[in-house]
């Protein structure tokens, strides 16, 4: 067994890029993470490829790890049982047992009480604008629905702008009385 000192010492020559330093710390901690990880993962299969990741991760990570705060095990099992515990969240299903992920995304259209209410007030918009003349209910529809301007519907309807405004604020009105009732 090696000591803590003689870890901390493969760990920062791990930092520097010493492979046989690296080497050294596999063989001397190697047991113990591999035993952590089959303690989570409950599979040897995955605990062996669990490790051979965890090892990538301290060779790539050597130099964050500060000789003297804590246990150089303690850091080296903290990424062990880290590290497999994600592997273990990963393989689980998301929501309801293996459903298709694509059932678990929420709908972002309206529901079927949006639509019916929907639908019971565009038959009323529909009925209040029969109720209007003509050309006063295809104004409206062309500015409110079409985005038409008021200059455009008073060419196409051959009335002066003033006169197109008063027609729109004028139905408008009607609408509003016809839907309150």
């Amino acid at each position: 067994m090696s000591s803590r000192e003689e870890i901390e010492e493969h760990i920062a020559r791990c930092a520097i890029g010493d492979r046989a330093a690296f080497a050294a710390l596999y063989q001397a901690t190697s047991a113990k993470l591999f035993g952590v990880c089959l303690r989570v993962l409950s599979s040897r299969a995955e605990a062996e490829d669990a490790l051979q990741e965890i090892y990538v991760k301290v060779w790539r990570n050597a130099g964050r790890y500060r000789a003297g705060t804590y246990s150089p095990m303690t850091w080296l099992i903290t990424i062990a049982r880290n590290h497999a515990i994600d592997r273990l969240r990963a393989k689980r299903p998301r929501g309801g047992g293996g459903m298709d992920e694509a059932e678990l995304v929420p709908d972002s259209g309206p529901g079927p009480e949006a639509l019916a209410i929907a639908d019971a007030e565009r038959g009323r918009l529909v009925t209040c604008l029969s109720e209007l003349p003509e050309d006063r209910a295809q104004a409206v529809r062309l500015a409110y629905l079409h985005g038409e301007t008021y200059a455009d519907l008073a060419a196409r309807f051959g009335v002066p702008l003033n006169t197109m405004r008063t027609w729109l604020r004028r139905s408008l009105l009607k609408l509003k009385e016809c839907l309150l009732r």
